[in-house]
């Protein structure tokens, strides 16, 4: 049985915080790929980027389901369950990748 995201009530229909990580553009810092928190609609930068502030912010905030922000990707992540999912149906008001 593959494994399971005991997250899922917490993924809601949010809009993005902006077009790139805030706190990236904050320090003058730049990012590999960017994230979206299905929570509250933060955008931040992955786990390859210097800074990795979206799983920061989920450590942080206790918000554990993102979903790429990446153009032509509709994948999500569970950092607690550590376990791949389908975003496609998740509802985000505006666009659901950054301006390429």
């Amino acid at each position: 049985m593959p494994p399971r995201c005991s997250h899922l009530d917490q993924i809601r229909e949010v809009t993005p915080s902006g077009d790139g990580c805030d706190e990236c553009i904050r320090l003058g810092d730049e990012w590999v790929h960017l994230r979206l928190c299905m929570t509250c609609g933060r955008v931040g930068c992955c786990d390859d980027s210097k800074n990795k502030h979206a799983s920061k912010h989920a450590r942080n905030d206790r918000h554990p389901i993102i979903r790429s922000f990446e153009p032509d990707e509709d994948w999500g992540w569970c950092f607690v369950d550590e376990v791949d999912l389908d975003a496609r149906a998740w509802r985000v008001r505006g666009p659901v990748a950054h301006s390429v």
